[in-house]
């Protein structure tokens, strides 16, 4: 049986979790700030039950075949008491997490040979503890090579869509690409579309583009449809939806991964010599604005 534990079990970690419960050759286990009954995921498919086994401090840990990551990437050094108590020698870590520097984040505390950079795909909300909303069908990139091969094979009894890439670098870029816009309604608290206009256009071009040009320079293809397309859906954002986790996050009064989203960026373009002063313009605003929105969170 092959052992798995899932560090960060919110809307993406329990959503795998439950897909992955489904496989009786799995033995899963969810890492967790406080105590979960069970997993109930409504898919398109249907709805998920699982009932894995829940630790809630690293003491109750112990070694494992598999670990996923599936916290924000702000809160990758809280997962090291977790690695001390899951992690032996044949331990393969499995980064589920944004941005394009999942290696660097955890190479100090696994051995970099054994970390698995992961891109997911997966629309999914989480309404309470252990409760989550699948919207869409998944799909999971990992690089070319055994340990990316073995950990998509880990999601062949699913519907959610595996597969390793032998150009994993342009996985990262293309989503990151599309994500990085994100960054405005994450500013402004409301939808793009209804308040789209020729200089909104401008901004989220200009964000895509240097996007694209950094990863570009990183050793990613990125066709400018690319830049096209998320350039279309923010125009196409409706009135009242949140773009994206970043958004989500503000408006929860959450920390954001602003940094791992934006904040790459520029200072990735910065060792190409490559100018980012659109995202480094928003990164700076964004920061100025919800610093209080971040203090108040941690001091609760």
């Amino acid at each position: 049986m092959t052992s798995i534990a899932i560090v960060g079990p919110g809307a993406i970690g329990g959503t795998l979790a439950a897909w992955l419960s489904q496989d009786k050759r799995f033995e899963i286990a969810l890492c967790a700030r406080t105590p979960l009954v069970d997993l109930v995921v409504e898919t398109p498919q249907g709805t998920l039950r699982a009932t894995p086994t829940v630790w809630t401090d690293p003491a109750q840990a112990k070694l494992v075949d598999w670990v996923l990551i599936a916290t924000k990437t702000y809160s990758a050094d809280t997962t090291r008491p977790w690695l001390e108590r899951l992690v032996g020698p044949q331990t393969r870590v499995a980064i589920i997490q944004n941005g394009v520097e999942q290696v660097r984040l955890f190479e100090h505390m696994v051995p970099a040979e054994r970390l698995v950079p992961v891109m997911i795909n997966l629309p999914a909300a989480r309404s309470a503890p252990g409760r989550i909303v699948q919207s869409r069908d998944g799909i999971i990139a990992v690089p070319s090579g055994a340990n990316g091969e073995d950990f998509a094979a880990l999601f062949d009894h699913t519907n959610i869509a595996a597969k390793a890439h032998a150009d994993f670098v342009s996985q990262l870029w293309v989503k990151l690409c599309g994500n990085c816009a994100s960054i405005v309604p994450a500013l402004t608290l409301r939808a793009t579309g209804p308040v789209w206009s020729a200089d909104m256009e401008a901004i989220v071009r200009a964000l895509a583009e240097e996007c694209a040009a950094v990863g570009r320079a990183e050793g990613a293809e990125i066709a400018q449809s690319v830049v096209e397309s998320t350039v279309a859906a923010m125009q196409g954002m409706k009135e009242g939806s949140v773009g994206g986790s970043i958004h989500a996050d503000r408006l929860a009064g959450n920390p954001m991964e602003v940094d791992a989203r934006n904040g790459v960026i520029v200072r990735l373009g910065e060792k190409h010599g490559i100018p980012t002063p659109a995202n480094r313009m928003l990164v700076t605003l964004l920061a100025a604005s919800a610093s209080p929105w971040v203090q108040a969170t941690e001091a609760r």
